[in-house]
Parts: structure tokens; sequence; C-alpha cells
């Protein structure tokens, strides 16, 4: 039976992108992203710096592929919240914004060096964000259609409006940089104050 420690190996040998990220993940959580260079991660890659430009043309374009990794992952995780049919929508959705909060403060509590990481991206990157949030917006959009069609949810505008209005009413509980003298047990309670009152707005009119 081969161990995960070997398929990694072997996934990084197959494709030298996965050991340059993860020597610039190491890199970056420990010294920060304006410390790290792309000749520091080439070292510890055992490549030249050259090689290394031939996958990442930029030091920012290595933060984008970590953040994308870390998204693809969180994305994950909403998709099996949206597939669980033991879950009301409304359940759904507070599972789903309790579960962006958590593991985002986790991680920058744990890593705080990403917070560099972060402010970079929002500078340089919006796009990237824009993209992200858009992504976001479709699944909340799938819940609210779901809570519709159930009759859970009547919704004041459509459903596209509805989740933009929804998001940025959440959007405190998914920026890092706005937490800075808080901690987890008070902004769930914040968070969920704000739901009930989102929730107030969807509730379907009988």
């Amino acid at each position: 039976m081969t161990s995960p420690q070997t398929t990694d190996k072997a996934a990084e040998k197959a494709d030298p992108r996965i050991t340059i990220l993860r020597a610039a993940g190491e890199r970056i959580l420990h010294y920060g992203y304006n410390k790290t260079t792309m000749s520091e991660i080439a070292a510890d890659c055992g490549m030249s710096a050259g090689n290394i430009y031939r996958f990442y043309p930029s030091k920012i374009d290595i933060a984008e592929a970590m953040t994308r990794e870390f998204g693809a992952e969180t994305h994950a995780h909403f998709s099996g919240i949206i597939r669980d049919a033991g879950r009301s929508p409304s359940r759904k959705l507070r599972d789903f914004f309790a579960y962006r909060l958590e593991r985002t403060f986790r991680t920058f509590e744990k890593h705080p060096k990403l917070m560099e990481l972060a402010d970079i991206m929002a500078r340089e990157r919006p796009d990237y964000l824009a993209e992200e949030r858009a992504q976001e917006r479709i699944l909340i959009e799938k819940i609210l259609d779901e809570g519709q069609a159930s009759g859970d949810f009547a919704l004041p505008a459509n459903v596209t409006i509805t989740a933009d209005l929804i998001q940025c009413a959440m959007m405190k509980f998914r920026i890092p940089q706005l937490w800075t003298t808080e901690q987890l047990d008070a902004l769930i309670p914040e968070m969920e104050g704000v739901l009930s009152l989102v929730f107030t707005g969807l509730s379907a009119r009988r």
C-alpha cells in the first residue's frame, strides 16, 4: 500500500510547481511574504532561480497560487455543505459562513505572517479576489434557490442580487484584516446576529 508521503513525493517529482509552492509556503509562513525572495525559494527547492521563473514569473504569482489552493479547499467544503440533504437551507447558509470564518481565523491565528500575503493580494491581484467572490456568490445562490423552492425563503429581490447583498452584509467575517483586535469567540456571536437579520429578511411570509 502506498503511503500518503510517498504519493506526495511522487506528485512533486511529476510537477515541480508543487515543490515550489510547498517551499514557498514554508518560507512565507515563517519569514513573511516581504522577506521572502525568489532566490531563497529556489535554493529551498534545489533549483536555479531561472528554473522557478519558468513556472511562476514572479513572487506574486506564487502568492496567487497559494491563495487559490486555500480557496479550492474551502470551496470543496462549501460544496459538501450544499450537497448535504440533511441540512435545511437556513442551516446550510449558517454553516457556510461559520466554516469560512472559523477556517480563515484559525489559519491566520496559526500563521500571522499570512497577513502580509493577504495585503499584497488585495493590492496586486484584485481581479482574483473578485473572481473568488463571484464563485462564492454562485454557491450562495444555490442555497437561496433551494430555500425558495422549499418555501423556507421568500427572496426580496432576484437571487443574484440577494446573494450579493448577503455577501455585503457578511463582508466583515471574510476579511482577516478587520479582526485585528477581535477573537473568534467574539466574532461568532456577532456573525450569528447578522445572520439572524438576514434570515428575518429571507423568511417566507405566511
